[in-house]
């Protein structure tokens, strides 16, 4: 998942403000935005809202001191711990996801809150057994993971040269060298959003130049010998041929030895294989709202993961916030204007399928989804919210981050981002994502090493805090965002 930091633009769009307030006393027009109150447009200015927000500190504080100091500290974490420890990691299509949807209704169900399941249908790949032997100039054992919806090797395995290339332009310079061969990527890692594409799309590029399988440098900055997983994907009309990540090191060690002009050859066996798409859910617990239940906040994380690890942190952490924003709400009695709805999403890691399934279902309402929320960079210590919206929505949230001073995470940065609410964001409806401290991040992705000891329960007392004052102030202003 790809995630690019952002500049914030609240200084310039204050400054903007305070001019033009000197010119004519009135705010500029692009500074007022329209909400809709039982089917009538009204205007909303930020000087009103300013004003509604900073009504709500009381509230904010009691949430904030719940969470960090009082009877609900280190419970996230706790619930992370519990869940993964007993559920493992949630490949989609797996017996573990099923286990694990059925955990979190019950585990939610027993919190007091509106459970339901969403029925979805989502993919159901299979890794199967795998390895790779680097067999000359000497042999080696090469650690890899095989990427998502790859097909597999013939039963003994392909054995056969490796031509190893830095980049797809060198592969394309060098494309009557690939014919037979295994193609070995050794990009660099320049960040996730652009190295990431050979994951993604290697295996068909060496395809069309005859390859017959490859092995991708894992997607991060910093291994210690261990392979990153992730989706890939099959251009049409171009050979399917098996691919897998392998490690930094190994990526570089055949780099040198390929640069000493010697003979490389490797042999990869892969089992894996794609199953019919298997049956799943999105689960889904609420806080109905008292004044306008059918309007929404949802706040979401994916339940599923990799099959490595224990998806602690892609995306454990992220769906553990997101029940825990609604226990902490439910825990002092708050009951906002509008629901609030916490949605733990299945099938993301091979595209968002069961996001884009709930959107579907539920796009006819869009009107009444106020905000979307979703947490998928792992539950580090928070920086700030980052959020797209309206330029009088903008307005609105700059003044409901004030109230997280607490937790010195008052910065709102532009464009909101996530996978699972991308639908709702480019429909019109405002976006919302937490920016953690997440430069570890990528150490962990898609690897062995994802489990429960990455996190930190302070970190995710804090996550939660701000994930529910936010979540909690926006559902019960009087007015919706302004669109």
């Amino acid at each position: 998942m790809a995630r690019l930091r952002k500049v914030c633009l609240h200084f310039s769009i204050f400054v903007a403000f305070s001019l033009l307030t000197a010119l004519d006393g009135r705010p500029p027009t692009s500074d007022i935005g329209t909400t809709e109150v039982n089917g009538t447009a009204r205007k909303v200015r930020p000087e009103d809202a300013a004003a509604e927000v900073a009504g709500y500190a009381d509230a904010a504080k009691r949430i904030i001191e719940l969470a960090v100091f009082g009877a609900a500290r280190n419970r996230s974490y706790r619930r992370l711990a519990d869940f993964t420890d007993t559920v493992g990691n949630r490949v989609s299509g797996s017996l573990n996801l099923d286990t694990a949807i059925e955990y979190m209704y019950k585990a939610m169900t027993q919190d007091g809150l509106d459970v339901h399941l969403e029925p979805v249908k989502i993919p159901h790949w299979v890794r199967g057994k795998e390895s790779a032997v680097m067999t000359s100039p000497r042999t080696k054992n090469l650690a890899i993971l095989g990427l998502g919806s790859s097909v597999g090797t013939p039963p003994e395995g392909i054995e056969a040269e490796v031509l190893v290339v830095g980049s797809f332009e060198e592969l394309k310079s060098r494309a009557g060298e690939a014919t037979g061969r295994i193609v070995v990527f050794n990009q660099p890692f320049v960040s996730y959003g652009t190295t990431v594409a050979y994951r993604e799309y290697g295996a068909s590029e060496a395809s069309k130049f005859g390859a017959v399988a490859t092995l991708i440098r894992s997607v991060t900055p910093f291994s210690i010998n261990s392979p990153h997983t992730g989706w890939q994907d099959y251009q049409d009309g171009v050979k399917r041929i098996p691919t897998a990540c392998i490690t930094i090191e190994d990526a570089e060690l055949m780099w040198r030895i390929a640069q000493r002009g010697e003979r490389i050859t490797v042999r990869v066996t892969m089992g894996a294989e794609t199953l019919p798409d298997a049956d799943s859910f999105n689960t889904v617990a609420e806080i109905k709202g008292w004044q306008h239940p059918e309007q929404v906040v949802l706040l979401s994380g994916h339940l599923d993961s990799w099959d490595v690890g224990q998806g602690a942190m892609d995306d454990g952490g992220g769906a553990m916030i997101s029940w825990e924003a609604l226990s902490l709400i439910k825990q002092l009695g708050l009951r906002p204007r509008r629901t609030l709805r916490t949605v733990l999403w299945t099938g993301e890691e091979q595209g968002g399928v069961g996001a884009q399934q709930y959107y579907d279902l539920h796009k006819v309402n869009v009107s009444n989804f106020d905000l979307v929320m979703e947490s998928d960079m792992g539950t580090f210590s928070p920086v700030g919210l980052q959020f797209t919206g309206s330029l009088a929505a903008q307005k609105v949230m700059a003044e409901v981050v004030k109230l997280l001073a607490p937790l010195n995470t008052t910065k709102l940065e532009t464009n909101g981002e996530g996978t699972d609410i991308s639908p709702w964001m480019q429909a019109g409806v405002p976006g919302a994502s937490l920016h953690v401290a997440d430069s570890r991040y990528f150490w962990f992705h898609h690897t062995e090493a994802d489990t429960v000891s990455v996190q930190d329960p302070r970190d995710m007392d804090l996550c939660s805090a701000l994930w529910a004052t936010v979540a909690y102030v926006v559902a019960d202003l009087r007015d919706m965002l302004p669109r």
